[in-house]
């Protein structure tokens, strides 16, 4: 049985502020854990909660149905959250959520290839209908493009002997499964790297699993939207598991809650501002949770309202 447990929920549910009559969105529906808890909220209101993953979907519905049918769940990737919404008549909200990162299911899953605990085909693809998948990227893309994703996706200073390393094994052969690609990463480390707590391997298929859904960019494309379809108080709250997305939805609301204006010169800008950051500081699961579920361990919370 694959179980999700939900990261900073009850933090995640402040935010939103939940109105009984309210129109909110669950952009990563995924175990439908924080679905659930926002629509046991809801009494007029309404849920739509986005997924791409067929597997995703049946069983979060399943658990959504034992509470009542105020919800739509969009199979379709969050960057189209605005013209999926307008397609069913949504063009304002008052709350939106992002819980980013893998399911633990689809870690839990050997032949999703997340994970390296498992042996299986390298495919790391949460839209299971797209062509690209790791293996294709491991065995058909450049030693310059690897060696990108490595550094950049992964932040792993290892990355350009991990792609040459990568690069002259499949000359011979086709890299197919996660556990070939764990012993190609660690006959590309010295021991001293070896022997330091943590996989070696975990960078890595971070950056690759990045680099196969196009993560990144999709996230910051969907989080601008997520601004722009906020009612007056309608509120944005984000759950990251790495820096380079916590560094996005840190990047976005500072540009929106902030107005630059030279020093020493007294002047009253006229675009007031829109927005406004619901806490100074980064928030992160308290000591229990970290206690209790290993997964909370890297995450970060941001949120931000519309005033």
């Amino acid at each position: 049985m694959y179980k999700h447990v939900s990261v900073l929920l009850e933090e995640s549910l402040d935010y939103l502020n939940i109105k009984k009559d309210g129109i909110y969105v669950d952009c990563t529906l995924g175990g439908g854990g924080h679905s659930f808890e926002i629509l046991k909220r809801l009494e007029t209101g309404h849920l739509y909660s986005f997924d791409q993953d067929e597997y995703a979907i049946e069983k979060a519905s399943l658990k959504l149905d034992t509470l009542n049918k105020n919800y739509t769940i969009i199979k379709s990737n969050f960057k189209y959250l605005t013209e999926k919404l307008a397609n069913l008549g949504i063009d304002k909200v008052d709350g939106i959520l992002y819980d980013l990162g893998v399911s633990s299911f689809q870690f839990d899953i050997p032949d999703r290839g997340f994970s390296y605990r498992f042996d299986a085909p390298l495919d790391m693809r949460m839209n299971q209908t797209q062509d690209l998948t790791a293996e294709v990227i491991l065995n058909e893309y450049s030693f310059n493009d690897l060696v990108y994703y490595f550094s950049r996706y992964g932040e792993d200073s290892n990355a350009k002997y991990i792609a040459r390393k990568i690069e002259k094994y499949r000359e011979t052969k086709r890299i197919e499964t996660t556990f070939e690609l764990v012993d190609i990463i660690k006959s590309a480390l010295p021991q001293k790297v070896l022997s330091k707590k943590g996989h070696p391997a975990k960078k890595i298929f971070q950056a690759l699993r990045i680099a196969v859904n196009d993560e990144l960019r999709v996230f910051e494309d969907s989080l601008k939207q997520a601004l722009e379809l906020l009612n007056k108080d309608g509120r944005v709250v984000v759950i990251t598991f790495h820096s380079l997305e916590d560094r996005i939805a840190k990047t976005v609301f500072k540009e929106k809650t902030t107005i630059n204006i030279p020093k020493h010169i007294p002047i009253v800008p006229d675009n007031i501002l829109e927005y406004k950051l619901l806490h100074k500081k980064v928030i992160l699961p308290s000591e229990n949770e970290l206690e209790n579920n290993n997964r909370a361990h890297s995450a970060k919370l941001r949120a931000i309202k519309k005033i």
